[in-house]
């Protein structure tokens, strides 16, 4: 009895293991037969190219400065005596602006003057005597160099008078004055500043990567804090070096300014058109695949994704540039590009 009981257990587990084998075998088998994801198209975005019109731009920052700008001191020192200008008025080139007072210079030059008369009366004298050997020609010859001396002082004191008088270096706006009548200036003395407004200048930065790129006389326009329009200039000046220390262009630009609303100091948002280019195409960034020294895209073609190599160009925030490798009317797989194998099979969710 003991023997048959052992029997029936043997035989409960054989066929256990072999029900077991059976059920995982035929598992196996069915999962290489059909195994998941093998054969089911990658589901993709695709954005259908165009050719379109593009004007490359570059975005900066710049500061609004004066035409022309001079800060008036005085070559001389002295009282001041007259002040011919109202504070923030318009000033004309050669206007007279302050007068120092300049009695002893005035004093001395008429001395010489009368001084000079005398000579000349002395030297015509001579030359007379001279005609018939009354005199020496060194006798002649010293008044002549008396007269020339004091023609050279006469000179030199007409250049102080002339720096006790303070004119308009060109036409623009005087600013607050920092005299006043009867006050005692000296050369390091502050009279006030004159601005050139119109036209006005704007100076501003570029990155040294765009600097083949900008010309004189290239457009810009920019807007300033506080006024809704916005203005248009001209660059009319491009420094010829790179700052070393911020890898970046300095650019001057001019703009009219009849109405006077831009100030000197004022901060400008500007916006430089580089180039403008008729047929390009432009393609989401994300849809493009870096390689070794290349760069590639997936095309959609009749449920395939077909790998094709491209030259890039500018790149936008969203978009870039293609220069060859895409035709326009194409359509450019957009999202799982990591995913796709070449000649994948793929299917479009969505055109964008």
């Amino acid at each position: 009895m003991k023997s048959i009981k052992i029997i029936i257990i043997l035989a409960l587990i054989i066929g256990a293991l072999a029900f077991i084998k059976v059920k995982f075998l035929s598992k196996e088998g069915g999962d290489k037969k059909t195994p998941q994801g093998v054969g089911m198209p990658i589901i993709v975005n695709g954005y259908i190219t165009k050719a379109e019109k593009f004007e490359s731009r570059i975005f900066s920052t710049g500061t609004v400065m004066a035409n022309e700008e001079v800060t008036l001191m005085p070559e001389t020192s002295g009282r001041v005596i007259t002040i011919n200008f109202k504070e923030g008025s318009h000033v004309s080139k050669g206007q007279l602006l302050v007068k120092i007072n300049d009695a002893d210079l005035q004093a001395q030059y008429k001395k010489l003057q009368i001084q000079l008369e005398l000579v000349n009366e002395k030297k015509e004298s001579l030359k007379k005597l001279l005609e018939i050997h009354g005199v020496s020609q060194e006798e002649y010859d010293s008044m002549i160099n008396q007269g020339n001396s004091l023609l050279a002082d006469m000179d030199y004191t007409k250049a102080q008078i002339s720096k006790t008088e303070i004119y308009a270096p060109f036409n623009g706006v005087i600013g607050l004055k920092r005299i006043s009548e009867g006050g005692y200036v000296t050369p390091s003395t502050v009279i006030a500043s004159v601005e050139q407004l119109d036209p006005i200048q704007v100076d501003f930065f570029v990155p040294e990567k765009y600097a083949p790129q900008v010309h004189k006389n290239d457009k810009l326009t920019f807007k300033i804090q506080g006024l809704p329009e916005t203005f248009t200039g001209t660059v009319f000046a491009i420094e010829p070096k790179i700052d070393p220390a911020t890898r970046s262009l300095e650019m001057r630009a001019i703009c009219p300014n009849k109405s006077e609303k831009l100030f000197p100091g004022a901060f400008a948002k500007i916006e430089l058109a580089l180039k403008e280019i008729d047929n390009t195409i432009f393609i989401p960034t994300e849809a493009v695949i870096p390689e070794l020294k290349a760069q590639k895209v997936y095309l959609f073609k009749s449920g395939k994704a077909i790998p094709s190599k491209v030259e890039t160009g500018t790149r936008t925030d969203a978009k870039i540039e293609i220069l060859s490798g895409i035709q326009p009317g194409d359509t450019v797989i957009t999202s799982g590009v990591l995913q796709i194998k070449p000649n994948g099979d793929v299917k479009l969710k969505k055109i964008i």
